[in-house]
């Protein structure tokens, strides 16, 4: 259930209301995000090509922009990064990112200012859709843990400079005004100080210095890539000879950038944290799609940032369009790309909850055809 609009105030109304209102009705706020986004890709070398200053609403759309992937991407990319940013990009970016290539090599992307806007934007609505649901602001009143990449790892040339870019989860949140009010620990420039390196050893670095700086101090949650909050609960343990539940008192911990959060990983997760809430959310390099709406193990996307499609086995659907226990392939169009296949399989589970389930991959299919087979009635 969502939270009384008289509960909203000044401060969070502009960042979870058009939200909230988008789920009222998904077709309008996708016909309104894709307006949007038309005119911005109109100023692209990419979208006059594309005629998108002709485009008259989503099926248009559908038939003048082919979808692209990431190797589709690279000739424009380097364009980009050659000074001519209008290749593919509306405004010039602000800085460039990295995946952690957990899925393959690791992709190298632009950030635009309005790229950044919405994931500092959509990465909140998570915290405050839970505060606001629960009508519980302690989550906000002490510190979150920064188990967060290191957002300076490489340099590059770009537009005649010399710049250097990093992981995309310790840029957005080095960059992101929401931890100027939040106390994030610690501070992201303090994580970047101990070098770039991602090996064990490296990380039993960044867990220590986590643990030494929020040692006693008054620790609500964590966000973060789900597999590196479990990997620091078990050092504290093996280290120090006890589970961060007996530290710290945890509100909800917020877990992305990984597939059965809510099965695989929060069982485990609260034998160190104790019974808190996890709460998923459905992020990339490339955005912060949706985020749990509820107690339902599902996120819901942000409709009214993204426009959303599926490919499945009947042909290219509009996202919000799809039954309870259909399913494909995903394709987004954002404030910087028109239709990314981001490569991500989704499953419809009814109303506005889905569940991301995996890479588009010959394992992945092949398991999601046995779920259906045997658990398919659970949906």
């Amino acid at each position: 259930m969502m939270p009384d609009e008289d509960s909203f105030n000044s401060i969070l109304r502009p960042i979870i209301g058009p939200w909230y209102e988008s789920l009222k009705d998904p077709q309008k706020a996708q016909e309104q995000v894709l307006g949007k986004l038309v005119r911005e890709y109109a100023k692209t070398d990419y979208g006059k090509r594309h005629h998108a200053s002709d485009l008259m609403g989503i099926t248009d759309y559908q038939r003048s922009f082919p979808k692209i992937d990431y190797k589709g991407l690279l000739p424009y990319l380097a364009e980009a990064k050659e000074g001519n940013y209008k290749a593919i990009l509306p405004e010039p970016p602000e800085c460039w990112v990295m995946t952690r290539g957990s899925t393959g090599r690791a992709k190298v992307l632009p950030a635009t200012p309005a790229h950044l806007k919405q994931i500092f934007t959509c990465g909140a609505r998570a915290l405050i859709n839970y505060a606001l649901r629960r009508k519980d602001f302690e989550v906000f009143t002490g510190n979150i843990l920064n188990l967060n990449f290191p957002s300076s790892v490489h340099t590059m040339t770009s537009d005649g400079r010399e710049v250097s870019y990093g992981y995309s989860s310790g840029t957005y949140a080095r960059l992101n005004p929401m931890f100027e009010r939040v106390s994030l620990i610690p501070r992201q420039e303090e994580i970047d100080t101990l070098g770039s390196g991602i090996a064990k050893a490296d990380w039993e670095k960044r867990f220590e210095l986590v643990y030494q700086k929020a040692l006693e101090k008054n620790v609500t949650a964590t966000m973060g890539v789900t597999p590196v909050i479990l990997g620091f609960a078990r050092y504290v343990q093996r280290k120090h000879g006890k589970k961060p539940v007996d530290l710290w008192k945890f509100q909800a911990l917020f877990c992305t950038s990984v597939r059965k959060i809510q099965f695989k990983y929060a069982p485990v997760l609260r034998k160190y944290f104790g019974p808190v809430p996890v709460v998923e959310m459905y992020t990339a390099t490339e955005g912060v799609f949706a985020q749990q709406l509820d107690e339902l193990p599902y996120v819901t996307p942000n409709y009214d940032a993204y426009f959303f499609e599926v490919e499945t086995g009947s042909g290219l659907k509009m996202l919000h369009e799809l039954k309870r226990g259909e399913w494909g392939k995903l394709l987004i169009s954002s404030c910087m790309f028109p239709r990314y296949d981001i490569g991500d399989m989704i499953e419809a589970a009814g109303k506005s909850y889905y569940r991301i389930f995996g890479r588009r991959n010959t394992l992945t299919l092949l398991e999601h055809r046995l779920y259906r087979l045997f658990l398919g009635w659970l949906l």
